[in-house]
């Protein structure tokens, strides 16, 4: 029923700073979810140096027979990505209203130190209204 499965923030060096799982099958523990975000960043910075296109960004989308992973990366390299349903669409955008809402309650935030865990309970209701919004317009169609 959800188009989300988890959506994970990875800080420049390839820390994971924030993970959230909206999916009701298969919670990924700690560890594993640290071990993703920890693959995704150096598969995604290996596919910037043997891209055969120049300006590459890294990866954008990789598709699976089961799931499709949406990244966003900030141009201070802090990397957003979404676990969703195949085909899910509106993805990208939502990244980016993911990330407007990162730069409004997280790091406007003077408590918040950089490349830390992000703990700001205005972030997470803003983002559980974001996400649920696009539940709701995913349903709709």
């Amino acid at each position: 029923m959800a188009a989300i499965y988890s959506l994970f923030i990875i800080n420049k060096s390839g820390g994971l700073i924030y993970y959230k799982d909206y999916g009701s099958a298969g919670r990924m523990d700690t560890n594993d979810s640290l071990r993703l975000a920890s693959l995704w960043h150096s598969m995604h910075a290996i596919s910037q140096q043997l891209s055969p296109t120049t300006g590459c960004n890294g990866i954008d989308l990789l598709r699976a027979n089961t799931f499709d992973l949406h990244c966003f990366q900030s141009l201070t390299g802090t990397k957003f990505f979404v676990i969703c349903e195949l085909s899910a669409p509106y993805m990208e955008l939502l990244l980016k209203v993911i990330y407007e809402l990162y730069t409004d309650y997280v790091l406007k935030n003077p408590f918040y130190e950089m490349e830390m865990p992000i703990r700001c309970e205005l972030f997470d209701l803003n983002l559980s209204q974001a996400v649920q919004k696009d539940r709701v317009a995913v349903l709709a169609r």
